[in-house]
């Protein structure tokens, strides 16, 4: 089918494929890891010191610059951290994977339709799934989604068990033995992970329900970090919070879309991955690329690198170059969106 934009379903959208619960977060030792407490918050009051960068009319000015330092700089923040007697973080979620991203969730276009199920179905048949499913099995077994809280720990243990009644199954990973940067591991828990991952991700329907629990030995009392809210008030009020924690039912915890990040934490596929000085690393499946914390798009529609121009091509029925970007589309499809052409110039 030759490539033709009005081809484009103008009303398209895919549901995500992977759905992540809320992370709870809880409190315990590393020798009886099976006795735990909820983490909460805690509110804190703190004095700190002025350490904005300066003007150069206060820099260059020892009075200005003591009157500055003299100024009070309080705040109130949330923290959560483990008991005295406790060195181990639990986080324990839930992860439902998803059959059918050969049926968009809504689209407007019956050819396209066609088109875009024909492209998927011969995917499928030439791959089907083994490779992203490896990525996210290994993104389970390496504990990406602890985040911070991974940083400095002595020891990760990862139990994953699959909750669908007449299959259920387990295992269990050492999440520092698991790389965080290369997705070629060979290991046969997560081989048998990822087999489980791939054939719902293939099927028409069908789900799969896992337990994640995650238990990081990160030291005695030690501060813990659950996902930060959004400060939506912009008042510069000396009462309002500057840090807010997330929390539900009173349980400190991370966000759906703090570990649906980490999970699709696979984009290797980007040009910059091999240079070591441009390369971020694995990041986050986006039509753009985009890393929020470095202020950079690692696929832009300029160097024709983008979801947008891929899938334009591959959802009619075209052959991309490369594999990689064909690995690459079917991801961005599993993460969900709204994709569809505008009809407007």
């Amino acid at each position: 089918m030759a490539k033709n934009k009005n081809s484009i379903a103008s009303v398209l959208s895919f549901e995500k494929k992977l759905v992540p619960s809320d992370g709870y977060m809880f409190g315990t030792t590393w020798d009886k890891r099976n006795e735990f407490t909820a983490l909460t918050l805690t509110e804190k009051s703190v004095r700190g010191t002025i350490s904005n960068r300066l003007k150069p009319a206060v820099q260059n000015d020892p009075l200005k610059l003591n009157a500055e330092v003299e100024k009070p700089n309080l705040q109130r923040v949330d923290t959560c951290s483990l008991l005295p007697e406790q060195d181990t973080l639990k986080l324990q979620f839930t992860l439902k994977i998803l059959g059918g991203v050969q049926k968009p969730s809504a689209c407007n276009s019956s050819e396209f339709k066609q088109s875009y199920r024909a492209a998927v179905a011969g995917y499928i048949e030439e791959h089907g799934f083994a490779e992203l499913a490896k990525r996210y099995a290994t993104n389970i077994a390496n504990a990406r989604f602890l985040w911070r809280n991974r940083l400095g720990a002595e020891h990760i243990i990862v139990q994953v068990k699959a909750l669908n009644e007449n299959a259920q199954q387990s295992w269990e990973f050492d999440a520092t033995k698991v790389p965080l940067r290369d997705f070629s591991v060979q290991d046969e828990k997560i081989n048998s992970l990822a087999k489980r991952i791939a054939e719902v991700l293939v099927s028409e329907d069908q789900f799969l329900m896992l337990e994640v629990t995650c238990f990081a030995k990160v030291g005695k009392a030690q501060e813990v970090y659950p996902s930060e809210e959004l400060v939506l008030d912009k008042s510069n009020s000396k009462e309002k919070k500057s840090k807010i924690l997330y929390s539900n039912n009173g349980i400190a915890a991370m966000h759906t879309q703090k570990i649906g990040n980490a999970l699709r934490t696979i984009d290797t596929w980007y040009a910059d991955f091999s240079n070591p000085e441009q390369s971020a690393g694995p990041i986050a499946v986006e039509p753009y690329g985009a890393v929020t914390n470095l202020g950079k798009a690692f696929r832009t529609p300029k160097d024709k690198q983008d979801f947008y121009t891929f899938f334009d091509s591959f959802a009619l029925g075209e052959k991309l170059a490369r594999v990689e970007d064909e690995h690459y589309v079917m991801a961005t499809l599993i993460r969900g969106g709204v994709f569809g052409a505008s009809d407007k110039e």
